[in-house]
């Protein structure tokens, strides 16, 4: 195989491989059908890192067409901030909102807004979410998210490990 052909072949393959991690709305300008039921793989209380920290969600069942889950970051022993998050079923599709707190509590949106995340498509235990990724493998749950760093886009990942609440 010619060097050049080689090297495209394995370019593809690497773009194609990290296209997989998040898609955006760009890929598909529609809502991706799904039904919160079939979320059911994310109940459970998940422990591990992220954002250069300690990171935990606890996500409840599914119910009245709402999935509720809490998340909190610490780093050094301090929490940092915590966030409420809403998957909720809007006609058949899936929509993700999340409020974000400091440790007093203050919000970091405003009252009426949210942090949207529009559903893309819904797998065999994965979630592509318009810049959010959600993925369960046994006891690990891999998430990616399409962060803004000083105005720049950063893809960040959050690895857990499904643990028993205490």
């Amino acid at each position: 195989m010619r060097p050049v052909l080689l090297f495209l072949v394995l370019f593809m393959t690497a773009y194609t491989c990290l296209g997989q991690e998040l898609n955006t709305s760009e890929s598909q300008p529609t809502p991706g059908k799904g039904n919160i039921e079939d979320l059911h793989w994310l109940v459970g209380y998940w422990s591990g890192q992220g954002l250069g920290g300690e990171c935990e969600e606890v996500w409840m069942p599914a119910r009245d067409g709402h999935m509720i889950g809490t998340f909190r970051f610490w780093n050094e022993g301090k929490l940092i901030f915590s966030e409420y998050m809403h998957l909720l079923q809007e006609g058949e599709s899936i929509t993700m909102k999340i409020k974000h707190f400091n440790p007093d509590l203050r919000g970091w949106e405003e009252k009426e807004n949210w942090t949207t995340f529009s559903l893309i498509e819904l797998g065999n235990k994965k979630a592509w979410f318009d810049g959010l990724t959600l993925e369960r493998k046994g006891d690990k749950l891999v998430i990616w998210v399409d962060l803004k760093e000083k105005g720049e886009p950063k893809l960040e990942k959050f690895t857990y490990r499904k643990k028993v609440l205490k």
